[in-house]
């Protein structure tokens, strides 16, 4: 899908084979000059007063008033204790005046030089930006009516030129690639020869009418990428129009002009190799072919060049007048081969293509009415929803662990904020919507292959996007690279490389660094999702449109870059966002003020990763990432810039991002116009949220993040966030039982240890474990469970709604009742189903007793503490769900529940140890840590109480083997800090034993 590319290496060439001594037509174009305007002439004037006043009135006034500032002799020590006076702050301003006009006067030459010669960018003259810039402008307009014939009218500064010269041999045209990016490839045999001979054999046939009018036109053929460079017509302006910025000329010489693959160049944004490209006649350089002479005869231009390149340059010379006619339009409209059409794959491998997963798509099947407000552009984002949830997961455990080592009863509590609101919409959008066994494929395919090359001692191909269609995977390489290894296939042409489901889920998990960490999701076509390689890019991608649609764009690739799982590090520099997504990946996220910041941050980050590069011997990231060097892991670097930059912004950008491909830095950019100088793909985005891309045949249903998603989503993390308010009062249980003999439940479920249910009769057989599952998920959400987010988890891939609402009505029978008729199952005016009062599990139960003893009743009385702390360490049974079937019960995995009970059961130890010492209870305090431990076997703090409880029973033999114990359960990562530091002072001598052991 490239679009216009920017990489800054020089284009392939290659050796002619062609006779070098065959005779060459050189007949310049006949001479157009522009007729000036009497306002040029007075720019002029003031430019040549103004270069005359700097240049020559500058120097003479400080000569004459000033004179010569510095000391006539060597200074000595004693000048250095003389009086500062007047005199001696003139002479220092005069010095730096001096330098100032020293270094203007350079600059003046440097662009005269550039602007006489008319070949390459005026060099930079060292510190002085806009005393250049001045200077430019000011040559600039001085030249506009001085300038002589020879450099301003087209084809007269090239007659002086070698034909050798103009014979730099290029490569020749590709055969077009079908596909995304629609991109053309290089024929391996007879490529090099073909465009070197387009000097002497282009357009010999031509008609006399055409022959009258381009005789004596210069043309350029586009380039196949060589290694991560790609052709542009900004480098093309660039090598042989001496300024970049001229692009839109050669753009407005060849649009519309049919090509030699049927398509056209409707936006100065997509070159295509092989297309031809008719030049100013001011070009100059060795890859530029000029139209041979008509008269001549036949052997002076035959040589080795293949008709079909002679007829190639003969049709698109007679095109002209740009005249298409039908035949353009046919050629447009055909679709045929050599369309410029850019389609999703067409081909799947062998196997089952279409047993894809299908969770997203399942969801939004439901009827609108269904939806209770869930915001559909979560719901639509698999792997966005699964990004964020899974980030959102670690955010509350980390919550959890600090606020573990807070006092015990004393601190928030095990319970994070229930979300209301808006924020419970999102996550309950991120529980339908997200597929995290998609992300788990995508990441384990991709780390599989970057294993298996480095195996076989092969770089990474470079990957400008993936289509995930059906749960197979599709890789669209920038350029062919071979067989893939087994067990991925040849797609529809070279550039695809594809993984059926099947072969993925064969991958196991391999430590190796992710190859394409750059793979953002922008929206879907039919059933197809595009991940965008940002990183790979060639330049900039530009997005257009309404600047609301933009950000909704930028917050949606932001996230999923921040959050995704198939990356390892990466830094995300942000500009112009209006919401702080920096909580979503506070280490990823980076927000910077404004452009000027950004350019000056990357221009040191570009000079840095190059040299790293160079040092480490690579050619890009991606060689970096594979074989012995993959340790270097080689992050990358994704600037979003949702702001348009200014025009000079603009070209500072372009010249960054033209070498940053292979360095690993990515750049998107908004723009309320469309038009951005180096963009390498342009996309706009509509009120409708389609993404389009025209030229490249992209029409997508955008994947976006409108604000009031992204203000939810972000409140999410905001209070998950471990150091909000770490003092804060301590968090309520969502559910508080009656623990008193009046308050039996109806339905008691056990959950703490093997499944169990009391008061219920069992239900059928074949829809036992679901019914029980729903259940389960049930309990462990008194708050409310969305219909939407209970039929998403116990079916991952997706259900009807019919289904769904049978299995509601198979619940609702099945739980029954209160006495007084109130059913046990009911939703709440959000539509979320709600449990009975009357339905309560051990878990509820064992919450309630840690409460009442840590913050009700057991505070006053220390008997009841006791006995309620007992009575909750007595139901800790084992696991959550120990017994729960393998397949079943996956959406534990976005739960917080596995860090929340052993936390919990070791605060009961913990408390009840405690109750225990008060009463040099040692033996009782020790027998709780151990049933805690049971449970939670990895927490610090029962470990260092046992220590503690051991030692306060005065044998010696019996903590040291508790200590051996631990050392042993630490292994290679040895003991924490703090248990070493205890043991140092409960037993000195330890260290000895773990050294005799060693």
């Amino acid at each position: 899908m490239p679009r216009r590319r920017t990489s800054s290496s020089s284009s392939s060439t290659g050796n002619s084979t062609g006779n070098s001594s065959a005779p060459r037509n050189r007949t310049p174009q006949p001479v157009r000059i522009r007729r000036r305007s009497f306002g040029d002439f007075v720019k002029a004037f003031f430019a040549f007063v103004a270069l005359l006043v700097l240049v020559v009135g500058v120097p003479g006034a400080l000569a004459m008033f000033i004179g010569w500032p510095l000391p006539n002799g060597a200074p000595s020590l004693d000048w250095l204790q003389n009086e500062i006076t007047v005199t001696t702050f003139l002479h220092i301003l005069t010095v730096i005046v001096w330098l100032a006009w020293a270094q203007f006067t350079a600059c003046v030459l440097v662009e005269v030089k550039a602007a006489m010669s008319g070949v390459g960018v005026p060099g930079r003259v060292p510190g002085a930006g806009a005393s250049q810039l001045l200077a430019r402008q000011l040559v600039a307009a001085l030249l506009l009516v001085g300038a002589t014939a020879a450099s301003l009218t087209p084809g007269l500064s090239q007659l002086g030129h070698s034909i050798e010269g103009n014979q730099k041999p290029s490569v020749a045209a590709a055969q077009q690639t079908p596909g995304l990016f629609a991109q053309q490839q290089e024929q391996a045999a007879g490529t090099a020869a073909a465009l070197a001979e387009q000097a002497s054999h282009a357009a010999a046939q031509a008609d006399a009418d055409g022959t009258a009018k381009h005789a004596d036109t210069k043309y350029y053929r586009i380039q196949p990428p060589e290694g991560r460079h790609h052709d542009s017509l900004w480098e093309i302006a660039q090598r042989h129009l001496g300024d970049g910025r001229r692009y839109k000329e050669i753009y407005q010489l060849n649009k519309d002009r049919v090509q030699p693959d049927g398509s056209k160049l409707s936006e100065a944004s997509l070159i295509r190799p092989g297309w031809i490209m008719e030049m100013p006649g001011d070009a100059h350089g060795g890859e530029l072919v000029e139209m041979p002479d008509a008269a001549a005869p036949d052997g002076a231009h035959a040589s080795n060049a293949s008709q079909q390149v002679q007829q190639q340059i003969h049709d698109y010379a007679k095109s002209g007048d740009h005249a298409q006619g039908s035949g353009g339009e046919q050629a447009q409209g055909s679709g045929g081969e050599g369309a410029a059409h850019v389609s999703v794959p067409s081909q799947r491998p062998a196997g089952d293509a279409g047993g894809g997963q299908q969770h997203a798509g399942s969801t939004q099947g439901s009827s609108s009415s269904d939806s209770f407000g869930l915001p559909e552009a979560l719901l639509g984002a698999p792997l966005l929803a699964a990004g964020l949830l899974l980030a959102l997961g670690r955010r509350r455990r980390q919550s959890l662990w600090q606020s573990a080592f807070g006092a015990v009863g004393g601190r928030r509590g095990m319970e994070p904020p229930t979300p209301t609101g808006d924020a419970a919409d999102a996550q309950d959008a991120l529980l339908v919507g997200a597929d995290p066994e998609g992300v788990r494929l995508l990441d384990r395919s991709l780390r599989g292959l970057s294993a298996q090359l480095a195996a076989e001692s092969r770089a990474l191909p470079t990957v400008y996007a993936a289509w995930l269609t059906n749960g197979d995977l599709h890789l669209q390489l920038a350029q062919p690279a071979g067989k893939p290894p087994a067990p991925w296939q040849l797609g529809q042409d070279q550039t695809f490389w594809m993984l059926s489901r099947t072969d993925g889920e064969r991958y196991e998990d391999v430590d190796t660094a992710a190859p394409y960490p750059g793979l953002v999701s922008l929206g879907t076509m039919d059933d197809s999702r595009l991940l965008l390689n940002l990183e790979s890019v060639p330049g900039i991608v530009s997005l257009s449109g309404r600047e609301a649609d933009r950000a909704a764009v930028f917050a949606s690739v932001a996230a999923e870059l921040a959050t995704n799982g198939w990356s390892d590090r990466m830094t995300i520099t942000l500009v112009g966002f209006g919401e702080d997504l920096t909580p979503l990946a506070p280490n990823r996220l980076r927000h910077l003020d404004g452009i000027d910041d950004l350019i000056e941050t990357m221009e040191a980050e570009t000079r840095q990763r190059r040299g790293a590069l160079g040092a480490a011997g690579h050619h890009s990231v991606l060689t970096g990432r594979t074989g012995p060097a993959q340790h270097t892991r080689w992050a990358p670097h994704l600037v979003l810039l949702a702001a348009t930059p200014s025009a000079e912004d603009a070209v500072k950008l372009a010249e960054l991002a033209s070498g940053a491909g292979h360095l690993g830095i990515g750049y998107l950019v908004g723009t309320e116009t469309g038009e951005l100088p180096g963009a390498a793909w342009e996309m706009e985005i509509t009120g409708e949220g389609k993404l389009l891309a025209p030229l490249l045949g992209l029409e997508l249903d955008a994947q976006m993040l409108p604000s009031a998603q992204q203000r939810a989503v972000v409140d999410l993390f905001v209070e998950a966030d471990p150091e909000r308010d770490p003092q804060g009062p301590t968090t309520t249980p969502p559910f508080l039982v009656d623990i008193s003999e009046q308050g039996r439940p109806a339905v008691y479920a056990r959950l703490v240890g093997p499944y169990e249910i009391i008061g219920l009769d069992t239900p059928d057989g074949e829809r036992s474990a679901l019914l029980h599952e729903a259940l389960a998920l049930l309990l462990l959400h008194r708050e409310g469970v969305h219909p939407r987010v209970l039929s998403s988890a116990l079916w991952p891939r997706g259900v009807t709604e019919d289904v769904r609402d049978s299995l509601l009505d198979r619940l609702r029978a099945w739980l029954g009742a209160d006495p007084d008729g109130t059913p046990r199952l009911t939703a709440d005016s959000t539509g979320r189903l709600v449990l009975a009062k009357s339905v309560v599990s051990d878990l509820d139960v064992l919450r309630s007793l840690y409460h009442e003893a840590t913050q009700g009743k057991g505070v006053d009385s220390r008997a009841v503490r006791g006995r309620l702390l007992t009575d909750a360490l007595v139901l800790v049974r084992g696991p959550l769900l120990a017994d729960r079937p393998e397949g079943r019960y996956r959406w534990l995995t976005h739960e917080i529940i596995d860090a929340q009970l052993p936390l919990l059961v070791a605060d009961i130890g913990l408390a009840l140890s405690a109750f225990h010492l008060e009463k040099n209870r040692a033996e009782k305090a020790i027998e709780a840590l151990n049933a805690a431990l049971n449970s939670a076997p990895g927490d610090e703090r029962l470990w260092n109480e046992l220590l503690r409880a051991t030692h306060a029973t005065g044998d010696t033999a019996r903590l040291q083997s508790v200590a051996a114990d631990l050392i042993n359960r630490s292994g290679a990562r040895g003991l924490p800090p703090r248990t070493e530091a205890l043991l140092d002072e409960l037993l000195p001598t330890w260290r000895n034993g773990v050294a005799a052991v060693g």
